[in-house]
């Protein structure tokens, strides 16, 4: 057992913040029991997540995307009071990190679905080097983008949306898990054959056409099922406190 903020120091040391240029706080959301004995962490603070780490008897909650966002409706109404009313009433902390979330170099949502994928960055790039770029590993190789995408489809259990331009081995690969479509062009800059992240806009069908470079869109909450719970269970581990993982399914 610890207190609630040991458990946001230990996240804090660990994820770095401060280093974040973010769109929401980072940090303790919502301040619960002083006592801590587990922690559900989860992909997104739905309600659908409160009521499991209510029924799972959880103290804190982890999450990658919180409660609060810059540039939101900032009434207490609707869907925030039925989140908001859950977590008060019985008692739960609520944490999230974003960015700082995606960028751990070992539990964050990037490398850790570059792990899942088995691929290993060497490089980085993109807005606060959130993109990872790298290569298949070991025997693991790509003769063409439909060839990644079976992969993709096979780790991760969802469809892809592949946009692939030309018929050709891949050999350098970037990714970022979430909704990381607009770092396309910062990839392609770094001389890659592939990007792989969870949602493509418009723009990116006809970059990828004419660059000649892969774009494999997996979902956004597939690729970002990773980092909260690795970071979870490492803080758990350190302080001697229980942890579960609750995915909620998300088709988007």
């Amino acid at each position: 057992m610890t207190d609630f903020k040991t458990l946001l120091q230990a996240f804090d040391q660990l994820l770095q913040a401060e280093k974040f240029k973010d769109y929401g706080p980072n940090g303790l959301q919502v301040e619960g029991k002083r006592q801590i004995q587990k922690i559900v962490s989860g992909v997104t603070a739905s309600r659908e997540l409160i009521d499991a780490a209510i029924a799972a008897k959880a103290d804190a909650v982890f999450v990658h995307h919180g409660l609060f966002w810059r540039g939101q409706d900032g009434r207490v109404v609707g869907w925030m009071k039925e989140r908001l009313q859950r977590l008060l009433a019985h008692d739960i902390n609520l944490y999230a990190y974003h960015l700082p979330l995606d960028a751990h170099p070992e539990l964050g949502n990037n490398a850790q679905l570059g792990k899942v994928l088995g691929l290993k960055a060497d490089a980085w790039c993109g807005d606060q080097n959130l993109v990872c770029v790298g290569q298949p590993q070991g025997a693991l190789a790509f003769e063409n983008a439909a060839a990644l995408s079976a992969h993709l489809e096979a780790c991760l259990g969802r469809a892809v949306t592949c946009i692939a331009p030309q018929d050709k081995p891949l050999k350098r690969i970037a990714w970022c898990s979430g909704g990381a479509q607009s770092y396309f062009e910062s990839a392609i800059a770094q001389g890659v054959d592939a990007f792989i992240t969870g949602e493509i806009s418009e723009p990116q069908a006809h970059i990828a056409k004419e660059t000649g470079v892969a774009f494999l869109a997996c979902g956004h909450h597939a690729t970002e099922r990773y980092g909260a719970p690795a970071v979870a269970a490492h803080v758990a581990a350190s302080l001697g406190l229980v942890h579960e993982f609750i995915d909620i399914d998300n088709p988007a």
